[in-house]
């Protein structure tokens, strides 16, 4: 095929230097599909039949620390001063896949074929010399009937590298396309060679589908195919436990209830949507019927922070993540209620922490869509305008405008247990409302207090 692209300078200039040398360059994978579907893309790879140390000599200010055959390559982009790394490797073909996810041997090649031929779907095995499009396995007519379909043998495919599976997922996500029947059937089939891949893999691509606009979508492929069963059973427990009752305003059985709340939540932070998505997990677990037919999960919130917490841990989030996810989910069931205090508000603060507030109020909005309810209601609104209020004031000792210094200061004394017990003292008259948080009128009841304190003497 061959038809005149507009690629990245930076692209041309490679591309030319390789061909300069007498060497073959194909630009392959990723970013020819997204050329074609013309979608903008900075992560652009290459194929050639040059080896790795003839790269280099072509390229000084390359890198080689691997055994694949790829060199990378510093580009500074146009317009910034950041660089983007290109990778050219040499063709190859591999052998042995004893891991389920890295060949056991990798041998170099001098053919484009033998290097396709070992690419994951047919949208990823399309090269482009600069000029013109190979398709050995009808990869364009793939794209154009929005198809994701695996190179050669699906089920081989997938016993190479079991990863690709979960991709198979997310590209059907970030593309809209549909999974080709036989491709499908091979998911279903080695489903469990999931297990075989690290869970940082298996985290990274979990993240990337949830953080996709279709999320939901590809939280239900992942259930038709098997693959959900395997990396997050807890969520699959949770379809078929009913929530419709008397008493209760639910639609949906669980599971469904946290794919449509995923759907409809409104946050693009990762953590935020996976904690959507788990935040009634414990349900599975807590579900009882009374005799009158009244279903009640009672303390299922504290018990989806436990599993969102053994979840997160197995994935090896992070611990700021590991912390964040577990309290959106052990918090997400606050009370909306005209008649609360000041004090109850600012104890909910304190418990979700200011940072997250908006991230708790984005899983409440996606939980009400989720189930079935409107958005919001007016004793939301109202809790989202006293939570602005109740924020102005101080919400600990720090947040004073005096501090320690002040206090010994006044009291002409050194650091010691009066220092914390008058900074109490002042805290709890401004919460209280009995003062407002501005440093000369603290100063001043600062001073006064130690009058009282002498005359006591």
């Amino acid at each position: 095929m061959t038809k005149k692209f507009n690629i990245p300078k930076t692209v041309k200039t490679v591309m030319d230097k390789m061909k300069k040398a007498g060497y073959e360059i194909h630009a392959v994978g990723g970013c020819v599909r997204d050329m074609l579907l013309a979608k903008t893309t900075k992560d652009w790879d290459f194929t050639t039949n040059a080896k790795p140390p003839q790269i280099q000599e072509l390229f000084p200010e390359s890198f080689y620390d691997n055994k694949f055959g790829t060199v990378g390559i510093p580009v500074k982009l146009t317009g910034g001063d950041r660089a983007f790394i290109y990778e050219i490797t040499t063709y190859r073909s591999e052998r042995g896949y004893s891991d389920f996810r890295h060949p056991d041997d990798i041998i170099f090649g001098d053919k484009l074929e033998e290097d396709l031929k070992r690419r994951d779907f047919t949208v990823n095995a399309l090269a482009f010399d600069g000029e013109t499009i190979t398709d050995l396995f009808n990869g364009i007519d793939d794209l154009k009937k929005r198809i994701l379909r695996a190179v050669g043998e699906a089920d081989k495919r997938f016993r190479e590298d079991a990863l690709r599976m979960l991709r198979a997922v997310r590209l059907s996500v970030q593309l809209d396309f549909s999974i080709e029947q036989n491709t499908a059937a091979a998911i279903v089939k080695n489903a469990y060679l999931i297990n075989k891949i690290s869970f940082e893999r298996v985290r990274d691509e979990l993240l990337k589908i949830l953080s996709l606009k279709g999320a939901a979508g590809g939280i239900i492929i992942l259930r038709e195919t098997g693959l959900l069963a395997q990396i997050l059973p807890e969520l699959e427990k949770c379809f078929g436990i009913p929530q419709k009752s008397p008493k209760r305003h639910h639609i949906y059985d669980v599971g469904t209830h946290l794919v449509k709340s995923l759907e409809y939540c409104p946050s693009d932070d990762k953590i935020v949507r996976m904690a959507t998505l788990l935040h009634d997990v414990g349900k599975a677990v807590t579900f009882q019927k009374t005799l009158e037919g009244v279903i009640t999960f009672y303390n299922h919130e504290i018990v989806s922070a436990s599993i969102a917490g053994n979840i997160a841990r197995r994935l090896k989030l992070s611990k700021k993540d590991t912390e964040k996810l577990a309290n959106l989910v052990r918090y997400h069931q606050f009370t909306v209620d005209e008649r609360q205090t000041d004090s109850a508000l600012r104890r909910f603060i304190r418990n979700v922490k200011p940072e997250n507030i908006q991230d708790m109020l984005d899983l409440r909005t996606a939980d009400r869509l989720g189930g079935g309810a409107r958005e919001t209601s007016w004793r939301l609104e109202l809790f989202k305008k006293r939570l602005i209020e109740v924020q102005k004031q101080p919400f600990t000792v720090s947040d004073l405008k005096i501090d320690g210094h002040d206090v010994m200061k006044i009291y002409k004394t050194g650091p010691g247990p009066l220092v914390g017990k008058v900074l109490d003292m002042v805290f709890n008259d401004v919460i209280a409302g009995k003062l407002p948080n501005e440093r000369e009128i603290l100063l001043s009841r600062i001073t006064n207090l130690k009058k009282e304190t002498e005359m006591k003497i």
